[in-house]
């Protein structure tokens, strides 16, 4: 069974797997890797594996070279991202050119962009290889991952969570919302990309389960102090708020209902 780590590199939030190929390595090692996307100094984030189905092996270790010249690499896509913003819109592209990058052999530059439609990007791609002499990627994304990137707070005063350890951006349903009793107002339930909050479906299992046997809004129960309309749920705390006339308002225990 051939040796494996988990490496990260700085363009996503993937772990890619390699195989050490003899190499001493230890979690927070950083080394060279290749993957299809090009060449990149990567960290170490796993411990050894034994798996004989990955097929892509660590280049080397990295050295100060490489780290000379990845540092050399950010200022420079920095400054074609710039280049990149002036060009597209001297030609009145509708685009959102939100990063760029080189591979660590400066064999590629990539530039992400958000859109609200396709983009005929050739005539950019043509004037940036012009100017770079490289090979030009313009790479759509969508407002989530544009998110993920820029990064920002969410509403709980947290880093969001597809910048700290999201690794899968999967659908977010508007009935997870529901779920969980949270108002519908996008103000409530968006996150900084206007799309609905990821956290709305990690935490939708556990407000399932506490729903179970839970009455609904609008439904009528006796209590201790007499009939009446259930207008609240506390899901977490298994309790509801009910509407008794010439009472006013209550909280009372699921268990304490009928």
């Amino acid at each position: 069974m051939a040796e494996v780590i988990g490496v990260t590199i700085p363009i996503n939030r993937e772990i890619y797997y390699f195989k050490t190929n003899k190499i001493k390595v230890n979690k927070g090692s950083f080394v060279v890797v290749k993957n299809d996307q090009g060449l990149f100094l990567g960290t170490v984030v796993t411990d050894k594996i034994n798996d004989d189905k990955i097929i892509d092996k660590i280049e080397r270790l990295a050295t100060k070279k490489d780290f000379q010249t990845k540092e050399k690499n950010i200022k420079d896509a920095y400054k074609a991202l710039i280049k990149c913003r002036s060009i597209a819109q001297k030609n009145n592209l509708n685009m959102k050119i939100i990063d760029s990058f080189y591979t660590l052999d400066r064999d590629k530059l990539v530039f992400r962009f958000t859109s609200p439609e396709r983009i005929d990007f050739r005539v950019l791609a043509k004037e940036l290889a012009k100017i770079y002499k490289v090979r030009i990627e313009l790479r759509q994304i969508g407002i989530r991952d544009e998110a993920s990137i820029v990064g920002g707070l969410g509403p709980c005063g947290q880093v969001l969570c597809c910048v700290r350890f999201l690794k899968d951006l999967n659908a977010v349903s508007i009935n997870m919302a529901k779920n969980q009793n949270i108002s519908l107002n996008p103000t409530k339930i968006n996150g900084l990309c206007g799309r609905l909050m990821c956290c709305l479906k990690y935490e939708n299992e556990g407000y399932c389960k506490c729903r179970l046997n839970m009455k609904q809004i609008g439904d009528e129960i006796d209590t201790s102090k007499g009939k009446g309309t259930i207008v609240g749920l506390d899901i977490l705390n298994q309790k509801y708020k009910v509407s008794i006339p010439d009472s006013g308002i209550i909280e009372v225990d699921k268990n304490e209902s009928n």
